[in-house]
């Protein structure tokens, strides 16, 4: 059975989403406060951390960024009553793999629960068969380790960036669009939120790209989408 967290500071939310998901068959554990949260994120070992941005003693933004600080690859979706762009791609920027804007529906966070679960799985039971290295010049890509090195430094990517990455490189050379790498990436079976990818596409020209405004390797084609290209002279 998989195991979700729930941290949320509003009760009826907590009842509603623990109600909908032990539903669907997952294992439900809950907080109400950020540092409750993360002792229970790096002590019980969750599949998906559903994560409020505002919570009392320990945001969930301050949350987020000491899982992933310490390395913790749990995939976390943002909750957040907020509509402002600025806090969505802070989550993302943080460490967070998606974000949903209350209300929801517990439907709709049930669906992105399995695809972030189901998307997990399947990268996991890929990287068996994946190549151990991607080589292109000073970039080096290791799915097998989970390691990108830039002129023979560690790269640090969160789970989601490197898995964007990665699928880049596997398609290389071909047009890819949003809708396409939403998909494949974030496994959504309905209409996600493609500035998801923007943002992601963003965060990697920053780590890999030695001007991220004049990419070599991740190009956007206009009206289209994205590509990975293997230049000549790297």
């Amino acid at each position: 059975m998989k195991k979700v967290l729930v941290v949320d500071d509003e009760s009826s939310i907590v009842t509603l989403l623990k109600y909908n998901l032990e539903e669907a068959g997952f294992e439900v554990i809950t907080a109400n406060d950020g540092l409750e949260g993360l002792s229970l994120a790096l002590n019980e070992n969750p599949d998906v951390i559903l994560l409020d941005w505002m919570l009392p003693h320990m945001d969930g933004m301050e949350v987020c960024k000491e899982l992933r600080i310490k390395k913790i690859p749990t995939p976390i979706i943002m909750l957040t009553a907020k509509d402002e762009e600025f806090d969505k791609v802070l989550g993302l920027e943080l460490g967070a793999d998606d974000y949903m804007t209350k209300p929801f529906s517990p439907r709709e966070v049930t669906a992105r629960v399995k695809a972030m679960i189901r998307r997990s799985d399947m990268s996991s039971e890929a990287q068996k068969d994946q190549p151990k290295s991607y080589s292109f010049g000073s970039l080096e890509v290791h799915p097998d380790r989970f390691e990108v090195l830039l002129n023979n430094e560690v790269i640090e990517f969160t789970p989601k960036e490197f898995e964007l990455l990665v699928y880049l490189i596997e398609n290389k050379n071909r047009v890819l669009t949003r809708d396409q790498l939403l998909s494949a990436v974030w496994n959504y079976d309905f209409a996600g939120d493609t500035r998801i990818v923007d943002v992601h596409i963003s965060h990697l020209r920053d780590k890999i790209e030695e001007n991220s405004r004049k990419p070599i390797f991740i190009k956007t084609i206009r009206g289209l989408g994205y590509k990975f290209e293997e230049p000549k002279h790297v």
